[in-house]
């Protein structure tokens, strides 16, 4: 299973996923991290400054396709598009209030990460 989380540092989860510096992608396998690798932001909307241009009408076609091997999305926030649009391509989305990203992978694993999907922003 590959997991997206949205990180400015790699090791904090980024409070808004579409304005991140990067995405930490982890492989999992049997309940283990196996491989982790930090992919730079140049595909989202707001990295490209098509919210200046467009307001927030800008397609997440860029996101789902660059992170479309992963089967769930971990996020500090993002917009209530995105998070649908997650959805409808079958991937698992999860909202945390975590900010670690090592112990919220730990808490998902556990299957005990939080999920507060309706803190996601209506922009």
């Amino acid at each position: 299973m590959k997991i997206a989380i949205p990180s400015n540092d790699q090791t904090t989860i980024a409070r808004h996923f579409g304005r991140s510096a990067g995405f930490m992608i982890f492989d999992i396998e049997k309940n283990k991290i196996v491989n982790k690798e930090y992919k730079t932001n140049t595909f989202t909307g707001h990295a490209k400054g098509q919210h200046h241009e467009q307001g927030h009408n800008h397609s997440h076609h860029g996101i789902l396709n660059s992170l479309g091997g992963c089967q769930t999305v971990i996020a500090g926030g993002m917009g209530r598009r995105l998070y649908i649009d997650f959805e409808q391509k079958g991937m698992e989305v999860f909202v945390t209030s975590e900010n670690d990203i090592e112990k919220a992978l730990e808490l998902f694993i556990k299957n005990e990460l939080d999920n507060n999907s309706d803190k996601c922003c209506n922009h």
